[in-house]
């Protein structure tokens, strides 16, 4: 997958310097990563969800949330927020 961006990452951590080590390591695998479908991406990451129009993987052991638009068909995913799990349960990323 082609991962846009790695911006939002570099910029999330850091605020929260403990989220770096897990955001990275979920980079890496992403960008490696040759999903044809929302069901090869559940291989993958087990805890994602799709939250219609949008993919939200959990990263951290829970603690923070990674928003993104995937395109299976472009092999793309495009990083729409990264949260913590107490700004993503106040449901503003969804405006």
């Amino acid at each position: 997958m082609h991962v846009v961006s790695h911006k939002a990452i570099r910029l999330f951590s850091a605020k929260h310097p403990d989220s770096g080590e897990p955001l990275d390591r979920w980079y890496r695998v992403a960008k490696r990563a040759n999903w044809e479908s929302f069901a090869d991406r559940k291989q993958t990451f087990n805890t994602a969800d799709f939250v219609a129009p949008y993919v939200v993987f959990d990263v951290g052991g829970n603690k923070y949330r990674l928003v993104a638009v995937v395109n299976f068909r472009r092999r793309v995913l495009f990083i729409r927020c990264i949260l913590t799990h107490k700004d993503y349960e106040k449901g503003a990323w969804r405006r």
